[in-house]
């Protein structure tokens, strides 16, 4: 090695160390950045110069050091699981909060739920049926309905309102997914032109990979890495993202619950209307709210719930009401609208009947008949037990509760696996301030050595040059 190659490989220490140097300060100053992957410099020993004639000085050292690149020390694999349990996370999670909030509403059991109400409203026939002079049974009976048909009716406004929620939701998911999707695409674009042109993109496949998890967790769509460095998505096996290029997504269809109970679906489609291959959406947050707003889904059938049990709590009265005189029932509705359209028909206690006048001024029959109904004592005209209400009530409420039971036991175990794995890819990509500062003290060491191999090897080359043939004169 000749003098002057030596001051060659000292610099190229300096230029490794000072790169070091950099790239620790780099990692430190994004320690708490959501999404930063710690960055390692990659160097290579540069072999020797190969030299033949009579002159060669046998075997040679190498020529010092190469920075060859910056490795982003990421995991596809373990970037694979978070995007996979972040699907399954978002798609449960928004099905349990859903479920959650019309279990709520039900405010079962407790003394403000249709449950307590419905007691008291059967109580009221009972007391009717004592015989009582008093139009204060009648009047007290009449405020009880009217609070059961008002709690009717709230509750399925409830759903209704919920329906909305999550409609509206779902609109801003699909805008959130069509700008995230764009993201990527320029992401792509820029981190092809890098790699081709010898730079590094660490900082860019970072960004990109918060937005493809953020994807996932929507969508449940899957992420393939192409050899130029873009990745394209897929939601269904159809690209939403390829290369450079971004598709869009439509949401169209039922805006309220009232369309949803007319049939009319909560639908996706392309923007392109070029493009007509259906847009199947595997799972995540998107999967969820489609599931829920769906015209057999389940807030769909919570209200039809609604339906059925003011329905059955109208025919039962109604049927038993209308022995009286005049026949007139004492509920009324609409029919396939029975929750929000319950009504009682007497409007004072002088007109509730409690009996039949053929039967004498003192008959209690049909109070004491309804009272039965309530107890799950009713039977038909032909000996049949009757269903109560509180048995349809009862049976709703309790689907309803193991339904959202189950979702959240799901959501909690969904939930615990995407912390696993996000938990597993910070393990393995964040930055470790002892591990940097350890990497510091060698950089700076490594610096500093490769300094005064210069320093010594400047010093040889002066006294070569300028002192060589002094001695002695």
């Amino acid at each position: 090695m000749s003098t002057f190659s030596g001051l060659n490989t000292a610099y190229s220490g300096l230029v490794a160390a000072r790169k070091g140097l950099d790239l620790v300060g780099q990692n430190i100053s994004n320690a708490n950045t959501v999404g930063y992957t710690r960055q390692r410099v990659t160097t290579s020993a540069v072999g020797s110069l190969a030299e033949t004639g009579q002159l060669t000085g046998g075997l040679r050292v190498g020529e010092g050091v190469s920075v060859d690149g910056i490795a982003r020390l990421g995991n596809a694999q373990l970037d694979a699981h978070v995007r996979n349990s972040a699907a399954a996370a978002g798609y449960t999670a928004v099905r349990a909060n859903s479920l959650s909030s019309i279990e709520t509403s039900l405010n079962e059991p407790g003394e403000n739920g249709i449950s307590a109400k419905l007691d008291e409203f059967w109580a009221g026939w009972q007391e009717l049926s004592n015989g009582s002079d008093s139009a204060t049974p009648a009047a007290l009976l009449l405020s009880t309905a009217g609070e059961l048909t008002t709690m009717i009716a709230q509750g399925y406004q409830a759903v209704s309102t919920e329906y909305s929620s999550v409609r509206g939701d779902l609109g801003s998911m699909v805008s959130e997914l069509n700008t995230a999707a764009s993201q990527v695409a320029a992401l792509n674009v820029q981190i092809r032109t890098t790699l081709a042109t010898g730079g590094s993109a660490n900082e860019l496949l970072d960004q990109r990979e918060l937005l493809t998890t953020t994807i996932s967790a929507l969508t449940g769509a899957s992420v393939v890495a192409q050899s130029d460095g873009t990745v394209n998505v897929l939601i269904g096996g159809n690209a939403l993202v390829s290369g450079g290029t971004a598709s869009a997504l439509t949401v169209s269809g039922a805006s309220t619950l009232d369309d949803a109970m007319g049939g009319s679906a909560v639908t996706l489609a392309w923007a392109d209307s070029a493009r007509t291959s259906a847009v199947t959406i595997d799972g995540g947050e998107i999967a969820g709210a489609l599931t829920l707003l769906a015209t057999e889904g389940d807030l769909v059938t919570a209200a039809q719930g609604y339906n059925a049990f003011a329905e059955n709590l109208a025919k039962g009265v109604n049927d038993i009401y209308k022995t009286n005189d005049d026949k007139t029932n004492f509920f009324t509705f609409e029919s396939g609208n029975a929750a929000r359209s319950l009504a009682v028909i007497p409007q004072t206690g002088s007109a509730v009947h409690s009996g039949n006048s053929a039967n004498g001024a003192y008959d209690d029959s049909i109070a004491d008949a309804i009272a039965q109904l309530g107890a799950g004592k009713a039977v038909d005209v032909d000996g049949n037990p009757v269903v109560s209400p509180n048995t349809t009530w009862s049976d709703f409420v309790s689907t309803i509760a193991v339904a959202t039971q189950s979702e959240l036991q799901q959501a909690n175990l969904a939930s615990t696996t995407a912390t696993y794995a996000s938990s597993q890819q910070l393990a393995n990509s964040s930055v470790d301030l002892d591990e940097e500062n350890v990497n510091l003290l060698m950089f700076q060491t490594a610096y500093q050595g490769a300094a005064r191999v210069l320093t010594a090897v400047d010093e040889m080359l002066d006294t070569l040059i300028n002192r060589t043939g002094l001695v002695g004169r």
